[in-house]
């Protein structure tokens, strides 16, 4: 990890300060902002993208579509927005939804311990992803069914906060392109997914 000043909140999402990126992963990690980004096509697909190796915390396991950090001082939005050319080699409008806290520790290497943004944005006009491989290894379409099948075949093919931002999409009010991801048998299979990775105690909604 390159060491970049990550924000630090408490569990409302209140600044509390600033820290370096390893040391807000590191041991039980610090509690920090951080966004995760669900970029779908005009069929409510949602593009899968697989962490590379070279990743401190869950090394190539399917996120969706792409996590980061936003900087002091920058709004979640505009961080997806800067960071999705960068992960992607595309663009489109990104939306915030909701966000949430959790904690999930990785073998013993370190701990996401986050209040996470979830935004939406809708890839249109045949853009092609262009993954960046140091962040990405590949990329993967995939609906609903298809997604919660292959969850609760195995949940550790699949980052937490994922999972958890999908159980979540039926809790707040969303665009209609996530209608399908609302769906009682598709959050399920992605709420025993979170269980596997963290329980139940260990996330929650923010605000809510």
């Amino acid at each position: 990890m390159e060491e970049e000043q990550l924000v630090l909140v408490d569990e409302e999402d209140r600044e509390v300060g600033t820290a370096g990126k390893l040391e807000c992963h590191a041991g039980a990690g610090r509690l920090h902002r951080a966004f995760t980004a669900l970029i779908l096509d005009a069929e409510s697909r949602l593009l899968l993208a697989r962490r590379s190796a070279p990743k401190m915390l869950w090394p190539g396991v399917w996120d969706a579509t792409f996590a980061s950090h936003p900087r002091p001082g920058e709004g979640y939005v505009a961080a997806a927005q800067r960071r999705m050319p960068d992960e992607l080699g595309v663009s489109c409008e990104m939306e915030y939804l909701f966000k949430f806290v959790y904690r999930a520790g990785y073998l013993d290497v370190g701990t996401e311990n986050e209040v996470c943004a979830t935004l939406v944005g809708t890839l249109k006009g045949g853009a092609a992803p262009a993954p960046a491989a140091a962040e990405i290894s590949e990329v993967s379409w995939a609906g609903p069914r298809e997604l919660a099948r292959r969850v609760r075949d195995d949940a550790s093919a699949y980052c937490p906060w994922m999972l958890a931002a999908i159980w979540l999409v039926g809790e707040a009010p969303h665009p209609d392109v996530l209608d399908p991801w609302a769906e009682a048998d598709i959050r399920e299979a992605a709420r025993a997914g979170v269980r596997a990775h963290m329980g139940d105690s260990a996330w929650r909604m923010v605000g809510a």
